[in-house]
């Protein structure tokens, strides 16, 4: 029989069922947008958090996305500076969802924005 696990729940979900639901809503380029207006990605300890996401990059955790191409790209993009800047930009927004959501972007956040590499 296996034992019940010790992980502590929050609201009944474990820390990794929270992260992940977290990390696939970043697939939604309005949600991070959302983010932004509310200077969440201005502050240096969520951007912390969202580098310390970035372990759902290993395959091992890559296989629980549902959308693993544009959360990953997404993560990606929030590292950089310019982007977590450039997307409080309604236009920018537009670009990622015209584009196919942020899975089909270039490499870099200039390439989103329309800056030179």
């Amino acid at each position: 029989m296996t034992e019940p696990s010790t992980e502590p729940l929050y609201g009944g979900y474990t820390r990794f069922e929270l992260e992940l639901e977290f990390v696939q809503c970043l697939a939604n380029p309005w949600y991070i947008n959302h983010l932004a207006t509310q200077k969440l990605l201005q502050n240096p300890s969520f951007v912390a958090y969202l580098k310390y996401l970035q372990y759902f990059s290993k395959p091992e955790y890559t296989r629980y996305l549902m959308y693993p191409g544009p959360t990953l790209k997404a993560l990606q993009l929030l590292q950089q500076e310019q982007f977590r800047k450039d997307i409080l930009s309604p236009e920018t927004v537009g670009r990622l969802v015209e584009g196919g959501v942020v899975a089909t972007l270039g490499d870099s956040a200039t390439t989103v924005v329309g800056g030179a590499p």
